[in-house]
């Protein structure tokens, strides 16, 4: 009880810092500089400097649709109550923020590579928090769950259409500022969750291998490879799982295990192309 009260507080304090560090991005190297961000921030940013209004209110006003459509059609409401708090903390800390944060600008290369050091650790520490900063990823894992669509397509439309209607407020230099903050933050926040690939394999060999095989299947929802394995030294035979996670699931996977059978080997390995089912389609390549 207590071990899971403490990775529950952990958990929480990962989603706060996150994004309070995704909001002091926002303030002092974002907006100050006309860098739009990607997704449904990026909206805000756009709604901000047409009207003035307020960011982190206008953000929160459009992920609340897509909290419901997540809450009916995903995989409902506890599933997205860290998401949910990531978002209202990251929306509030914006605006109330702004006041007391000093804008940074003049050099590009200050506040790209900074804004994508910090965008980029802010979004690590919320996935490590089992959180999402919702928007785009809500909309991913709806269209992903419902209709097979992969993860980065959802992504490279949603932010490619993004900057197009950017392109038309705040012009063509920042940007290009923004792809080098968002090519910048995604390699951050593969540093941050210890990879740099869009997946992960895992080869695990514990005592209590179908305990872990069902909590996979019932918890991630990901299907798992049971085979047939001896080990060198004793020559025992012992079932080992072989399985494909995206890299945001990799967190929870290693505490589900802990959580079983804390002498488990596990080893986590890169995976730079996964095709089938729960990942991008198998399709043949034209010559």
């Amino acid at each position: 009880m207590k071990r899971r009260l403490w990775h529950l507080l952990r958990d929480y304090a990962l989603i706060t810092a996150g994004a309070l560090i995704l909001a002091t991005n926002v303030i002092v190297f974002l907006t100050p500089n006309h860098v739009v961000s990607t997704g449904i921030t990026g909206l805000g940013m756009l709604a901000h400097y047409l009207w003035g209004w307020p960011i982190g209110m206008v953000t929160l006003a459009l992920n609340i649709p897509l909290f419901l459509a997540g809450i009916r059609w995903g995989d409902g409401f506890k599933f997205f109550v860290r998401t949910i708090y990531a978002v209202v903390m990251m929306t509030l800390a914006i605006d109330l923020l702004t006041p007391y944060l000093p804008p940074i600008t003049g050099d590009a290369l200050i506040y790209t590579l900074f804004g994508g050091l910090l965008d980029g650790i802010g979004i690590g520490l919320v996935l490590r928090g089992r959180g999402t900063t919702g928007g785009t990823d809500i909309v991913a894992q709806l269209l992903n769950r419902h209709h097979g669509i992969p993860f980065s397509n959802v992504f490279l439309v949603a932010n490619t259409a993004t900057l197009f209607l950017a392109a038309f407020v705040v012009g063509i230099v920042p940007i290009l500022y923004a792809l080098i903050v968002n090519y910048v933050s995604a390699r951050v926040v593969d540093v941050v969750q210890e990879g740099v690939s869009y997946a992960r394999t895992l080869f695990i060999v514990s005592r209590e291998h179908e305990a872990v095989r069902r909590a996979i299947l019932d918890q991630l929802g990901r299907g798992v490879t049971v085979l047939e394995a001896r080990g060198g030294y004793t020559l025992e035979k012992r079932p080992a799982l072989y399985v494909v996670v995206g890299r945001s699931q990799v967190t929870v996977l290693k505490r589900i295990i802990a959580e079983i059978d804390p002498h488990a080997f596990v080893v986590v390995a890169e995976a730079h192309e996964v095709l089938g089912e729960g990942f991008r389609p198998v399709r043949g390549e034209t010559p």
